[in-house]
């Protein structure tokens, strides 16, 4: 157990670390958001795109994998959804954000670091794989939900043109495509531009947990207490059993591919589910406060994963 804390309180340390000195007022707002445009602008894209151009696609992209992860979403965004609507009577757009949260977990600023710290190697590069499609993924089933809602679309057409604008205009979508795009097409990278973007990759991540720290320190938990449990229960527990479940007992994965999808599933929401929020002026302080809270609690659950497929 001792070691599982070794791996999963570093990335935590960090976070601390950045919600602290923005509460002691070492650094601003405005310093925390220049290191979180530089790390999810620039640094985090670069990453992506380097994990992804050095890829074994066959690896990372094997379908019962990526559905054993996926099916666990929908279900999160189903449940929380569902949950919203009939048992805590919110209206469908409301319902709609807290699905989005409990369906967008933070698979590359938590996933990716617990990965990399746990495991490493075939794990760690099956990762990219499902980060690869995450963002997409989910912006797509939130933001088609939404605008079928709402109906203020007057044709599919320019819908699904909301949905693609959303995706495509993401930093962090361009480096997965552009990464994909050099990765089939065997383009080859002169040694100064690897070498360039190792020592990128490298800041790429710790620059972000930092800034994590100090993005949430803005937070203060206020809301429905119990829906906010709600949405914490569903993106911390059920998605990872879910994802087990299929994983192991359904497909009989390799370890490998096990790890990877259930310690990415087991992430709480992540500030894209703030950011959703804000986009359509709905349940902000729930989902707030939901990162936070699940951010928190996720050094444990993380950590029981962590300990549960040790063998």
């Amino acid at each position: 157990m001792t070691i599982l804390f070794e791996v999963t309180t570093p990335v935590f340390l960090l976070i601390g670390a950045g919600a602290l000195l923005v509460a002691l007022g070492v650094f601003s707002d405005q310093h925390i958001q220049g290191i979180m445009n530089y790390s999810q602008g620039f640094a985090i894209p670069c990453l992506l795109f380097f994990a992804i151009f050095r890829m074994n696609l066959a690896i990372g992209l094997q379908p019962q994998y990526i559905i054993s992860f996926y099916i666990g979403s929908v279900t999160c965004f189903l449940c929380g959804l569902l949950g919203c609507r009939f048992l805590f009577s919110r209206d469908w757009e409301d319902s709609i954000v807290v699905g989005f949260t409990a369906l967008f977990g933070n698979t590359v600023l938590l996933g990716l670091s617990i990965i990399e710290r746990a495991y490493g190697g075939l794990t760690l590069e099956a990762t990219f794989a499902l980060v690869s499609l995450h963002a997409p993924f989910c912006y797509f089933v939130g933001i088609t939900a939404m605008e079928v809602v709402r109906a203020d679309s007057p044709s599919v057409v320019l819908t699904m043109r909301k949905v693609g604008r959303a995706i495509f205009s993401n930093a962090l979508m361009r480096g997965i495509l552009l990464g994909f795009a050099f990765n089939i097409l065997a383009i080859p990278l002169p040694h100064v531009a690897i070498d360039a973007l190792e020592m990128i990759s490298a800041s790429a991540l710790p620059a972000a947990l930092f800034a994590l720290g100090g993005v949430i320190v803005r937070y203060r938990p206020r809301g429905d207490v119990r829906l906010i449990l709600f949405i914490c229960i569903i993106s911390l527990g059920l998605h990872p059993i879910v994802t087990w479940i299929f994983s192991v007992s359904i497909y009989q994965l390799d370890l490998d591919l096990v790890r990877s999808a259930v310690i990415t599933s087991a992430m709480a929401p992540g500030v894209n589910a703030y950011i959703f929020s804000s986009l359509y002026g709905r349940s902000e302080q729930v989902v707030a406060s939901s990162v936070l809270i699940a951010t928190a609690f996720s050094i444990i659950t993380a950590s029981a994963w962590l300990f549960l497929l040790a063998g």
